[in-house]
């Protein structure tokens, strides 16, 4: 597989995969896998469903056996990493959110990554957590359920969980999947406010409107790499036809793009700047 690499030195890397091959019950899901990513970064990873995506961030985390070739973050093996190295957003869809906890407590699970017991915190922490709690817009529901909150409330907390140990690199799954456009755009612009205080920033998405409009680089992945760049780049018919494994038209229309598949039903507007 051709692998054209975000950055050219390896000791400035965010993320580094080599020759990495993973997969379920003897299953190869991608193999021969390389990808940089530098650190600092703002990247997003788009491709069909099943493509895996999901699986390429649980293998990034740790979460996904490496089948062959080695991962490793901030020079550091996936084993070896300090603790509270990477802050982690699953989707939304897989949170049981009839479990009886609240919105302080997700948060508060957030510093419990180095086998700490839980619930007891310092003075210092619990100020920390009514910080972080109110910069993003939750202060006010922390003592409710998780359960009685809204999808972008939610998707601020489990943000908020990801946070508060301070990482230097996020992983997120899907976070504008389940909420409505105008909160997709403020966790967008949460994320890019991040992104500039230095944390290195990995998210999947099927919103190519957000990717044009809010991330500077993407990847297209469909079990491999099939291309990277900018948007401006990368968002072509043969590209995304290929990423997508269907026929992709893209039409320029006053400045922006318009994105269709073969199913004239679905499609998406996707603002260029």
């Amino acid at each position: 597989m051709s692998v054209t690499y975000l950055s050219d030195t390896e000791q400035h890397s965010a993320i580094l995969l080599h020759n990495v091959a993973t997969g379920y019950d003897n299953h190869v899901l991608f193999s021969e896998l390389s990808l940089q990513i530098p650190a600092g970064g703002m990247i997003g990873i788009i491709g069909p469903t099943a493509s895996g995506k999901t699986t390429l961030l649980k293998t990034i985390l740790g979460m996904q056996p490496v089948l062959t070739g080695c991962v490793q973050i901030n020079g550091h093996a996936i084993n070896a990493l300090p603790s509270g190295t990477i802050g982690y957003v699953p989707q939304l869809e897989s949170i049981d959110w009839h479990f009886p906890v609240t919105v302080e407590e997700v948060i508060m699970m957030g510093l419990y990554t180095n086998g700490r017991i839980w619930p007891w915190l310092s003075k210092t922490e619990r100020q920390a957590i009514h910080d972080l709690a109110h910069r993003l817009g939750v202060e006010d529901c922390l003592r409710q359920h998780i359960g009685e909150i809204s999808g972008g409330q939610r998707q601020r907390t489990f943000l908020a969980r990801a946070l508060i140990s301070n990482p230097r690199l996020l992983i997120l799954d899907e976070p504008t999947s389940g909420i409505d456009i105008k909160t997709q755009h403020d966790v967008l612009h949460l994320l890019a406010d991040i992104h500039r205080a230095g944390t290195t920033v990995v998210l999947t998405t099927h919103d190519l409107n957000a990717v044009a409009s809010h991330l500077p680089w993407v990847i297209c992945f469909n079990r491999g790499i099939v291309a990277q760049g900018r948007p401006h780049d990368v968002f072509t018919n043969e590209i995304l036809s290929l990423t997508y494994g269907g026929s992709i038209t893209i039409v320029k229309h006053k400045g922006r793009l318009l994105v269709a598949n073969s199913h004239p039903l679905h499609f998406d507007r996707i603002h260029h700047h």
